[in-house]
């Protein structure tokens, strides 16, 4: 049987577009390993899919100073020696990378071991461990148009792999899971795996605005519910979702959301009108603005930059992407191409 290695770990976003390519990919007749750290985010989410998972020694890239930056560069040599072992055990005919630190060394050893590898960058620039694994990739599938000058000739525009089941979500069920007893739209706020704690603040800020025109369903992260408010109506907060989250997506009207590159390609596809408050520059290496300024160009949103944001920004905001909500809609659906699932089989077959 043909096998594959799908790789990728630190965040969700550097998992979810290979769990949705697993679907594919069985039906396809691929054999799936997945090789990622050994206590990241990745192994619990990997696990639940009921893949075969394996463990390497993973360092992290920092770009600050930190006493951790001079203990992993022997955690990354590790890894590499870890992943060129399992992949020698596992010979599959392709490796293909999500990103994140934990992939260096499997793209290292696997480029060793002369195994094809196909990357996916989901950012408009690619990010660190990218940069690094570029060099030894066959192939790199980016999710903007505009990243293909950063990638050269390897580049092919895929856009980004969506889980088929978030297509298949119940706004009956939404309701019922929120309580909501009326029938006023709905605003789904959703900061990613960790949440996003100054939109949590503000949004919680504003809602005695808010809720009177719109009910609030709120992914606010880990750790950072406000037990306050739990029994106000009009607005349910999790903590996190799993399965839920396609029956949410369904209820949205409209959607305030953190900028990362897997977010809004899940926006897109699913035709959500939505507010962007990309993670600022002085947190992030700007990545996420870089997407968000590129979804506005396209007419796919709208952005409030988290220096700007407050109570009244925000509730303004908010206000004029639910008046023009079908001008978003519309131009996302002129979009529609084949979908970066599709696009990025292609890629794998070619090693078939």
């Amino acid at each position: 049987m043909k096998t594959i290695v799908l790789t990728g770990g630190g965040t969700a976003g550097h998992v979810t577009p290979n769990l949705a390519l697993i679907p594919s990919l069985k039906k396809a007749g691929w054999d799936i390993k997945y090789i990622g750290s050994h206590q990241g985010i990745e192994k619990d989410l990997v696990t639940k899919a009921n893949i075969p998972y394996y463990g390497i020694a993973s360092g992290k890239l920092r770009r600050y100073l930190s006493v951790e930056n001079l203990k992993d560069p022997f955690k990354v040599i590790k890894g590499y020696f870890d992943a060129c072992k399992l992949l020698k055990e596992i010979k599959p005919q392709v490796v293909f990378s999500k990103g994140g630190y934990v992939t260096v060394p499997v793209v290292l050893a696997a480029h060793k071991l002369k195994i094809p590898v196909i990357i996916h960058e989901s950012d408009m620039t690619p990010g660190l461990a990218n940069k690094i694994a570029i060099k030894k990739a066959k192939t790199i599938c980016v999710n903007f148009e505009e990243t293909l000058k950063y990638v050269g000739d390897k580049g092919v525009y895929t856009g980004s792999p969506i889980r088929e089941e978030l297509f298949k979500g119940d706004k009956k069920i939404a309701r019922e899971l929120c309580g909501f007893k009326d029938d006023k739209p709905t605003l789904l706020m959703m900061g990613g795996s960790l949440g996003a704690r100054k939109i949590n603040e503000v949004l919680r800020e504003a809602l005695p605005d808010i809720v009177t025109k719109f009910n609030v369903i709120h992914i606010c992260g880990k750790n950072n519910l406000d037990e306050s408010l739990l029994n106000k109506q009009g607005y349910k907060q999790f903590e996190y979702v799993g399965e839920e989250l396609a029956h949410l997506l369904k209820a949205a009207d409209f959607m305030l959301s953190r900028a990362g590159a897997n977010a809004i390609a899940e926006i897109i596809a699913l035709n959500i009108p939505s507010l962007l408050v990309p993670l600022s520059a002085a947190a992030s290496r700007g990545d996420q603005i870089l997407n968000a300024e590129a979804m506005k160009k396209k007419g796919y949103c709208e952005v409030l930059f988290e220096e700007e944001l407050n109570r009244e920004s925000l509730c303004k905001m908010l206000n004029e992407v639910y008046e023009h909500r079908h001008n978003y809609i519309n131009r996302m659906r002129e979009a529609t191409k084949l979908s970066g699932i599709q696009k990025i089989m292609l890629e794998i077959q070619k090693y078939q």
